[in-house]
């Protein structure tokens, strides 16, 4: 038997956050998700705001662009080149 091009699913770990809102945008999420559900099937606001966050950010152009230099900051200071003076400290030496 051979196995699937997609493979098994990813375990993603789930976090519970409460975010206190403004009665209208509650109201207007409400009304989005009673859309929602009449186009794709029956949804609560709850379950599409991760998927809302999710779209937002990766829509945010200067969120990606800082997202990379951070990421690339991050790889260069994990590979030991954190830009500073490369010369061994003497006084940190054993004699």
């Amino acid at each position: 038997m051979s196995n699937l091009k997609l493979g098994p699913l990813p375990r993603l770990g789930i976090v519970r956050m409460t975010v206190p809102m403004p009665e209208p945008l509650k109201e207007e999420l409400d009304l989005y998700a009673a859309e929602y559900g009449r186009l794709y099937g029956e949804v609560d606001a709850a379950t599409l705001i991760p998927h809302m966050l999710e779209a937002f950010l990766r829509s945010d152009r200067g969120w990606r662009s800082r997202k990379s230099k951070l990421a690339a900051k991050s790889r260069a200071s994990a590979s030991g080149r954190t830009g500073g003076d490369a010369r061994p400290n003497p006084a940190a030496t054993d004699h």
